[in-house]
């Protein structure tokens, strides 16, 4: 079987299975070699960020900071091998900035047709951030909260942008901001005058964001005319298909652990896998991951139709994200007392699931979303 992709995620069209197990493979042998999910603990938890090292080894000599980005920029590969690569790194919870720059800037980057500068500049492994986020958390182009006027020819922003996913170590911004022609885009720099870029603390470590105040900061216009509601809208629904196989990865691990403890933990002579609400409770965890893999599934099918591949996005983040949040806590409650303590790594996708559920935006906006792509 292959997987034709077409549309934003589109740089080589065609994956076979074999490819695509071996990208899977490759991946998850360079993150078990960084150290699988223990690599977290090595973050700063009073700044929680990128993973340079880790990045640098998959980003740039792996070669996934130009996944599903264009030929003309050296991007390779689309939507089906940007879901294995997200499935993979959702395992460990790795900290890179493949959501963030690769997938949320670099597909916007891509609708835009004037970006091809900075494009190359991700594809090669530079960091950069989206900031598209309403102050809700979600994409909403009637309430975006940076605006733009015009100095003569040029552009300067002001406003603050919440929830910029690794902002902080971003070394350029795309910007959706308002304007009398409606939302477009602009590149900015985070060092740059009227730009201040501030971390926040978030709950899972692995995963920084920021906020950036724009003050009469000058930038680069990259659309024109109101076109960046329909740039980001398009590119958010590959971002939400990376973004659930990210769930579906981080909720088969949580159930792979706690299966292998429930086989070795013992009580009153017999393992407690055998107990009766132990094996129950593992088969709905086990019902939540393989659904999630089959709304994954059916969107990466559906990428070369814009309406269906939208429904199919939708339909994922209104599953996967839910799915990994019940598989992660039921994880914790099932490994017992040591569950809840922070030496165990269970507490690690428990944070990564809660922070995942709300990231682009929890389920019941997606369903509302789904309501109307389906006229309901």
């Amino acid at each position: 079987m292959t997987t034709t992709v077409t549309g934003p995620a589109a740089g080589t069209t065609e994956a076979s299975e074999a490819e695509l197990e071996d990208l899977r493979a490759t991946v998850r042998s360079v993150c078990a070699d960084a150290g699988g999910i223990a690599a977290v603990r090595r973050l700063d938890e009073h700044a929680p960020g990128i993973d340079a090292g880790l990045w640098d080894t998959l980003g740039r000599q792996v070669g996934l900071a130009a996944l599903g980005l264009p030929e003309a920029v050296g991007g390779v590969g689309g939507l089906a091998e940007i879901a294995v690569v997200c499935e993979e790194l959702g395992r460990t919870s790795a900290a890179v900035p493949l959501l963030s720059s690769t997938v949320l800037a670099g597909q916007v980057l891509a609708g835009c047709g004037t970006a091809e500068a900075p494009l190359a500049e991700v594809a090669a492994g530079t960091v950069h951030a989206l900031a598209v986020a309403a102050p809700d958390g979600v994409w909403r182009p009637d309430a975006v909260p940076v605006g733009v006027t015009w100095q003569g020819s040029t552009p300067t922003l002001d406003g603050i942008a919440p929830f910029v996913l690794d902002g902080a170590d971003a070394e350029a911004l795309v910007v959706a901001a308002a304007g009398p022609d409606g939302v477009d885009l602009f590149l900015a720099d985070p060092r740059g005058p009227g730009v201040t870029v501030r971390r926040v603390p978030t709950l899972d470590l692995s995963r920084g964001q920021a906020v950036v105040t724009f003050a009469a900061a000058p930038v680069r216009a990259l659309t024109a005319g109101g076109e960046g509601t329909e740039v980001v809208t398009r590119a958010l629904d590959v971002a939400f298909v990376a973004l659930a196989a990210e769930q579906l990865g981080g909720a088969q691990a949580a159930l792979d652990m706690t299966v292998a403890h429930v086989r070795d933990r013992t009580q009153f002579g017999r393992a407690i896998g055998s107990f009766q609400a132990i094996k129950h409770t593992c088969a709905d965890m086990l019902l939540q991951v393989e659904s999630a893999r089959s709304a994954v599934v059916r969107a990466v099918r559906t990428a070369g139709s814009p309406e269906a591949f939208a429904e199919a996005a939708a339909v994922a983040q209104s599953w996967c994200g839910e799915a990994f949040t019940y598989v992660a806590a039921e994880c914790v409650q099932l490994h017992g007392g040591m569950g809840f303590t922070w030496e165990h790594d269970a507490h690690l996708y428990f944070r990564r699931a809660q922070s995942d559920a709300v990231l682009l935006g929890g389920a019941a906006h997606h369903r509302e979303r789904l309501a109307g792509l389906l006229s309901w």
